[in-house]
């Protein structure tokens, strides 16, 4: 009597299940920005010491990522997925627990190596599920937790901070956690085929162990992204430190790529980069993450700094912008393989200059209603680009190598995200310095509206009590301040309209990529033009 052959899992269940590690990780690299200061407070540290938190648990997720592929034909998908949601969940109640700067550090690091192949398993699970005419809907499913977790996390650290103490944005990740692990125990199953595709492949990785692959991959993405998170701070290559560690990274990179290629078992297969329709839709993605992280960044920070809001007000500012991608997202995965990949992403590019172009007028008159239709015409443009982008640059992938792809595609999307961050931060203080000094220029107190304005904060620090020289001072400080002001105000318009224009260079790439929908089931084959 033949075997029975084993139920097909419920792609539903499936996918509910393995979003809940991808979406608490991706909230997780955002979370703590909001209660920092109050992380400060609790373990003694600078300024500067405290970003180590973020710093070390974005070093160790990209450390992680690459590596997903290997780690899956040798253990299984399943497993892997497992045991970093468990030492995802592990470290994450040791974040709570922790009163010293450095073991919160560490354990954020713990946490970070455990999101690390959270995304792109899941990723891979999905696509390996989902049937072809149906990898637009997977994109927008998976898409949804990728880019909700950054947008949902610093409202949700604020709130939470607000009400309760800092620990529970780490403890909060632990029942949540382990409904995660019993739905993947429960209905998550090892894909068969691509397990005996990969099995000869995993006994050959065993045979010849490319440890020296893994050193230089260490080194070098722990190195690039230490350059990306501390450069700015240090400003970048006036120090020795930023300079010597971006040598040592640039050289690791290129002999880990040297190493890769020439390998008899590599550990992360860079020749999947010979597929063009693959890069190119790799380097978009990359290049949409960047502007993703560089608006979920600074206009927070334009809210909280400039128009004085509360950490909780900002978050809830960007509430929209998530309303809008939870609902375009399915609708766009609908319209994959119906409408042309090229001329989703090209509406997506549009959508978002537009926002870009109406941020670029924020003032300090600016209310929260009227930031809402900037970032709600962001976030359709965000649900455009993400969707098509992820399923067409992997629609030509092999199923037993669909791993190796979600990989490389998660890390460099977190790598474009971490270099957009370092760059536009980066100008925005420089632009910031230079305004400051053309607004400064105009404050001449031999104008008669300057002098006017000088005279009045006077009057006003004398009614305070003070004295004609301790008035003098103020109001010449309280001058200086509205400069300074005035002058970041054009420094963050600068900025958005900046990156509207850089994301034009979309565009000159979407000539790479042609979609062909067959009239039978909507199945999408991506050729290079």
């Amino acid at each position: 009597m033949p075997p029975t052959p084993a139920s097909k899992p419920n792609k539903w269940l499936v996918t509910v299940s393995i979003t809940f590690g991808t979406l608490m990780g991706a909230i997780d690299a955002s979370i703590v920005n909001v209660a920092m200061p109050h992380l400060r407070g609790a373990v003694g540290a600078t300024l500067q010491e405290i970003t180590w938190i973020s710093t070390g648990f974005v070093i160790a997720t990209v450390l992680v990522m690459p590596l997903t592929a290997f780690l899956g034909r040798q253990f299984g998908q399943k497993r892997v997925y497992l045991a970093c949601l468990v030492l995802f969940v592990f470290g994450s109640a040791l974040c709570g627990m922790a009163r010293s700067l450095w073991t919160l550090v560490f354990f954020r690091a713990v946490q970070g190596l455990g999101a690390g192949a959270l995304q792109p398993t899941e990723q891979a699970i999905l696509r390996q599920t989902f049937s072809p005419a149906e990898q637009g809907t997977a994109m927008a499913l998976f898409g949804m937790a990728v880019m909700l977790g950054p947008a949902i996390g610093p409202t949700l650290g604020g709130w939470i901070v607000d009400n309760y103490a800092w620990p529970w944005i780490f403890y909060i990740n632990v029942p949540v956690g382990i409904l995660g692990f019993f739905m993947v125990t429960t209905f998550v199953q090892d894909d068969e085929q691509i397990r005996e595709a990969n099995r000869e492949k995993a006994e050959l990785e065993r045979k010849h162990m490319d440890w020296a692959g893994i050193a230089l991959l260490t080194i070098g993405m722990a190195t690039f992204q230490y350059f990306l998170e501390e450069g700015a701070a240090d400003d970048w290559f006036e120090s020795r430190t930023i300079t010597t560690v971006f040598c040592i990274a640039i050289v690791a990179i290129a002999a880990f790529i040297w190493r890769e290629l020439t390998a008899t078992a590599p550990v992360v297969n860079l020749r999947l980069f010979k597929d063009k329709v693959f890069l190119s839709g790799t380097l978009i993605s990359s290049l949409m993450f960047a502007m993703l992280m560089t608006s979920m960044f600074l206009l927070p920070v334009f809210m909280q700094e400039m128009l004085g809001f509360t950490a909780m007000q900002a978050g809830m500012a960007l509430i929209p912008r998530v309303l809008v991608m939870m609902v375009c997202s399915p609708i766009v995965g609908r319209l994959y393989g119906r409408v042309p990949t090229r001329l989703l992403v090209a509406c997506g590019v549009v959508f978002f200059c537009c926002g870009a172009w109406l941020m670029r007028g924020f003032t300090l008159d600016t209310s929260q209603s009227g930031i809402v239709l900037a970032i709600c015409l962001q976030g359709v443009g965000f649900a455009c680009l993400f969707v098509p982008l992820t399923a067409a640059s992997l629609a030509s992938i092999p199923r037993h190598l669909m791993a190796d792809a979600t990989g490389l595609n998660s890390l460099l999307r977190q790598l474009g995200g971490s270099t957009g961050l370092a760059v536009f931060a980066t100008l925005l203080g420089r632009y910031g310095v230079q305004a400051k000094a053309a607004v400064a220029a105009h404050l001449d107190p031999a104008r008669p509206i300057v002098a006017a304005r000088l005279a009045q904060m006077q009057r006003s620090g004398l009614s305070h009590g003070l004295d004609p020289a301790a008035a003098h001072n103020r109001a010449v400080a309280m001058l200086g301040g509205v400069a300074t002001r005035q002058g970041m105000v054009l420094a963050f318009e600068k900025v958005f309209l900046l990156a509207g224009i850089v994301f034009l260079l979309v565009l000159v790439l979407l000539p790479f990529l042609k979609t062909v929908g067959s009239q039978v089931g909507k199945k999408v084959e991506v050729h290079l033009e």
